[in-house]
């Protein structure tokens, strides 16, 4: 017997993507994907909370269009770290980043440019340098500079490296074997009259073939963001829009392994008639008894804005019981703005319902909650 591959960060499974569908309906602003992808055949086992990582590439229309614009050999072989070669169409699709345009590049155009130039001043202050390169790709800039060229060579040395992509997962292995599914926001938006798109989440909705074992994907465990040991366990979980994608896995896992724990959502997105997704899922698991609890946040349904911090706080009374009973807290989605809201809107409530200090209520959120019984997890980004 052959002895089983070890696929990891630095040695990707080309997985197979098998469905590609739209989750949002017709009059959204969103374009949110379910993706499932097939990896039977790589051993690859996985938990509720692990991310999937994957290694996106560049739209073959942005590479071609560099090429040109540089009049660079697409076919010229570039030497690989392992004595290998690569033609560099591949390595501009594969290896590199051109959705937005390296610091490194734009001082080198600087310094093809007459002295004194205006780019030279914004490469020399990292703030405006950090605003120049915010909003522009490889063409923009190029397009700005039409007499500056570079050589192959100089545009390698100047480019960023493709880091791969992390998503959590949103599926059950035991209710999916040899498959991952993935809850994908497609980034979408235009500057300098260009429509562009996010690397990954672009590549994912747009141009990763079906059916094709071409998909380089490895997992990234997570320690800390899993179920409770004991399935009786009740959890209460935070995921507004693709923040959802770990508690359709949790939920899953629970419906296959058949947990006895009280489960409560709280879900949020921008409005219920386009952009609540997996909906039919979730009336499925109420119905069901999986779901135990149901509490939504569309942000725009109304003159004021709801959001799922504000569920928090309408049932604070009922949430509180539920912590006291053993629950624990997952929140997965946005770190800068929904989970700080998030996090004060618990301290609240346990003031409000815990009858707790202002202090007393930190800590207990903070320290005992959080560190001490790590029952409060985030999966924040």
């Amino acid at each position: 017997m052959s002895e089983l591959i070890a696929y990891n960060k630095n040695n990707p499974f080309l997985a197979t993507i098998t469905e590609n569908r739209s989750l949002s309906k017709a009059g959204s602003i969103k374009d949110t994907r379910h993706l499932v992808v097939n990896i039977s055949g790589s051993g690859l086992q996985y938990q509720p909370g692990y991310s999937l990582g994957v290694f996106p590439q560049n739209p073959a229309a942005l590479v071609d269009a560099l090429t040109v614009r540089l009049k660079l050999d697409a076919d010229a072989q570039v030497a690989q770290k392992d004595g290998s070669a690569k033609p560099l169409r591949r390595v501009l699709l594969e290896d590199v980043t051109l959705n937005r345009v390296s610091k490194k590049f734009v001082k080198a155009v600087a310094e093809k440019l007459p002295a004194g130039n205006e780019l030279l001043t914004v490469s020399g202050s990292e703030e405006a340098l950090d605003e120049y390169v915010y909003t522009r790709d490889f063409i923009d800039v190029l397009g700005e500079f039409p007499d500056v060229n570079f050589t192959a060579e100089e545009l390698l040395a100047s480019v960023s490296r493709s880091n791969p992509r992390l998503y959590s997962i949103a599926s059950s292995q035991r209710k999916h074997p040899g498959e991952v599914h993935l809850t994908l926001a497609v980034v979408r938006y235009e500057t300098h009259g260009r429509a562009k798109k996010g690397l990954c989440s672009g590549y994912l909705a747009d141009d990763a073939p079906l059916n094709v074992s071409a998909l380089p994907v490895f997992l990234a465990p997570n320690k800390h963001f899993k179920l409770p040991a004991d399935g009786q366990t009740p959890i209460i979980m935070v995921g507004p829009g693709t923040g959802i994608a770990p508690f359709r896995a949790f939920l899953e896992e629970r419906e296959v392994s058949g947990s006895g724990g009280r489960n409560w959502l709280f879900f949020g997105d921008q409005h219920r008639a386009t952009d609540f997704i997996y909906e039919d899922e979730f009336a499925a698991w109420q119905n069901s008894g999986l779901l135990t609890r149901l509490s939504t946040a569309f942000s725009r349904d109304q003159a004021h804005k709801i959001y799922v911090q504000d569920r928090l706080r309408e049932h604070g009374a009922e949430l509180w019981q539920w912590l006291k009973d053993g629950a624990y807290f997952y929140v997965c989605g946005d770190a800068k703005r929904m989970a700080k809201d998030v996090h004060q809107a618990l301290i609240d409530i346990a003031q409000q319902h815990g009858g707790l200090s202002p202090s007393a209520a930190d800590e207990y959120i903070n320290q005992t909650l959080m560190k001490t019984e790590r029952r409060y997890v985030r999966d924040v980004y």
